[in-house]
């Protein structure tokens, strides 16, 4: 990973955006990013026909430890480097919003982004404890979300509380292009290529070499 970078306004920038673009927002601390990430953004793009996925680097994730996490201007950069796709975008806009929570950081990229139509992009990993995170049925209310399957998660993040809840607003697989334009609470869960990596997975390895 890139080393001893200051954070500068382009890591902090907001990326290109027009009113009927639509986005895909993918967060997490990217500690590191790895092309599991990458392949996620690429079947989002593919199978919700996206115009762009923007990577949202976090300053830090409240519900993890963040004493060792790298500081921001590294995982922003590797990200570019791991990403390297014209309509990948990633950028630390979070440490400029001032946000601390997800739902913070959808409300304001939605006023400082009007017409853009969102969808908020995680694992399904992520799903499983997506009802331990702050304000999670107002992320659902806010914009449509897709879940991209991971290994080891995929029955155990259906069968979660959040999962439940928004059960009856799950949108059919094939009806991936129509996701960006519903109205929210709307889901899907995307089967398909998975990636075993893990960025916990690539932190031990690189605490043992």
């Amino acid at each position: 990973m890139t080393q001893n970078l200051a954070v500068s306004s382009d890591h902090l920038r907001l990326p290109p955006h027009a009113p009927g673009l639509r986005i895909g927002l993918f967060g997490g601390s990217f500690n590191p990013a790895h092309d599991g990430h990458r392949m996620a953004s690429l079947t989002a793009l593919r199978r919700l026909q996206l115009d762009r996925v923007w990577w949202l680097v976090t300053p830090g994730n409240p519900l993890k430890d963040n004493a060792a996490l790298p500081p921001l201007a590294e995982r922003v950069a590797f990200g570019r480097e791991i990403a390297d796709h014209a309509r990948i975008h990633v950028t630390g806009i979070e440490a400029r919003l001032r946000t601390r929570y997800t739902a913070d950081t959808l409300r304001a990229l939605k006023l400082r982004c009007p017409g853009v139509h969102f969808v908020w992009l995680m694992g399904s990993d992520n799903l499983a404890s997506f009802h331990h995170w702050n304000e999670w049925r107002a992320i659902a209310r806010m914009m449509p979300i897709a879940i991209i399957d991971r290994p080891g998660s995929t029955h155990s993040s259906v069968a979660s509380p959040a999962a439940n809840w928004l059960s009856r607003w799950r949108i059919s697989e094939s009806q991936g292009a129509a996701l960006a334009g519903a109205k929210p609470p709307a889901w899907i869960f995307l089967h398909g290529r998975r990636s075993g990596l893990s960025s916990t997975q690539l932190r031990e390895q690189a605490e043992t070499d």
